[in-house]
């Protein structure tokens, strides 16, 4: 075992701190370190990762996974990131960094860790693996899927050192507002809630496209709303015994149909769980605007933050697990 430094002991509370307050970051990080599942994410990633040769030895693979979570949860880039772990006492617990003999790794280090994850499309596989973990764990897949889309803007000035924007990224228009970026499409559990499926695409691309992609193809139902209306085709063609529970539009020769307008409002009450996904991604983890340029960049961070947002919607029963 490590001995212990005087900055380590500072940073565990050891005598030094005997006022300070737990804060929601310090449960929030130890709920995580206890039950995301960092031996089978390790692994995924160890035979892509450098190994000890003649030169300065790699750093440790779950620590740089670590920083790389903490990333998502805090909406950090690499430079931010690295001064939030000097800065912060409960973040370098969580990584598990000692000051008094060590460094935080710098920004460049993290960059080239998370281009290995985008290189070898690592982000995918993380979240496939965590969807594996999940049902080992007893949270099997039902006979529906809700499907949904929402769009994650980027920069649309040309001010930039290519004076250009973004060639992968597009404008859409969603009722009368323009947006420019890109879409994130999932398929989401109907009972669990949780994403089993994701494709990423430019704004422009309909909703509708990438509908067989986000099925799992054993559906019974189908969810989604109107923009996935009269898709019975794309459906059966993924899953033959899939029933059509999409939203249909109701209003027709400008009278509202009623009857259908109850039925939507039913559908929606399953077809909601699909926003708390959204909600995760967008609102806690930050995601709501690109920060790399290209789509397979931010594809490998929607993956993950799709991966995280899993584990942080499954933490109860997860952590009914864990308690004796």
């Amino acid at each position: 075992m490590k001995q212990r430094t005087l900055a380590m002991a500072a940073d565990q509370g050891a005598g030094f701190e005997t006022r300070r307050k737990r804060t929601r970051r310090d449960e929030f990080l130890d709920t995580m370190n206890t039950i995301v599942p960092w031996t089978e994410l390790c692994a995924v990633i160890e035979p892509y990762y450098p190994k000890r040769g003649n030169g300065r030895p790699p750093i440790g693979l779950e620590r740089m996974l670590r920083i790389h979570f903490v990333q998502h949860w805090f909406n950090l880039a690499d430079f931010a990131c690295e001064e939030a772990l000097y800065d912060s006492t409960s973040l370098r617990c969580f990584v598990g960094i000692d000051l008094g003999c060590e460094a935080v790794p710098d920004a460049t280090t993290l960059l080239k860790f998370r281009r290995l994850l985008e290189k070898h499309q690592l982000g995918e596989r993380l979240f496939a693996e965590v969807g594996r973990v999940l049902q080992a764990s007893g949270m099997k897949l039902a006979s529906g899927t809700i499907v949904d889309a929402t769009l994650i803007a980027a920069p649309s000035s040309t001010k930039n050192k290519q004076q250009t924007r973004d060639p992968e990224m597009h404008q859409t228009r969603k009722g009368k507002q323009w947006y420019f970026g890109m879409k994130l499409h999932i398929g989401v559990d109907s009972q669990s809630g949780l994403a089993h499926r994701a494709v990423v695409t430019s704004a422009n691309v309909h909703d509708k496209h990438p509908l067989p992609k986000l099925l799992h193809g054993q559906e019974q139902r189908v969810y989604g709303d109107s923009a996935y209306a009269s898709q019975k085709a794309l459906i059966r063609g993924k899953a033959p015994k899939a029933r059509d529970f999409t939203n249909q539009r109701t209003r027709r020769a400008g009278e509202v149909d009623e009857v259908a307008r109850g039925k939507n409002r039913n559908k929606s009450k399953i077809r909601a769980r699909v926003e708390h996904v959204f909600a995760v991604v967008k609102r806690l983890w930050g995601f709501t605007k690109v920060r790399y340029r290209g789509l397979a960049k931010n594809a490998n961070r929607a993956f993950v933050a799709l991966a995280l947002t899993n584990v942080y919607l499954s933490r109860r029963r997860l952590m009914a697990h864990v308690r004796p």
